[in-house]
C-alpha cells in the first residue's frame, strides 16, 4: 500500500508526463506504461531528495524535462 503523499506525487508525475508527451508531440505510451514510469520517477526523485535534501516535486519535474532530451 502506498502512502497518501506518495500517491499524490505519483498522480502529479503522471499528469506532468502526459503533458510532456503531448507538448513534445511524442507518441503517448499506454496508461499502464505511464503509471509505471510515474512510479519510477517518484522513486528516483525520493532517492535523490534523501541524498541531497531537495524538494521531491522539483526533482520529478527535472526528471520529466529530461525525457525530451
Amino acid at each position: 500500500m502506498t502512502g497518501f503523499i506518495k500517491q499524490q506525487e505519483i498522480r502529479l508525475a503522471l499528469k506532468l508526463l502526459k503533458w510532456r508527451y503531448e507538448n513534445a508531440k511524442l507518441p503517448m505510451p499506454d496508461e499502464n506504461a505511464l503509471q509505471q514510469q510515474a512510479e519510477r520517477l517518484v522513486e528516483e526523485a525520493n532517492r535523490i531528495a534523501k541524498e541531497r535534501g531537495k524538494n521531491v516535486i522539483g526533482i520529478v519535474k527535472d526528471l520529466i524535462d529530461d525525457i525530451r532530451k
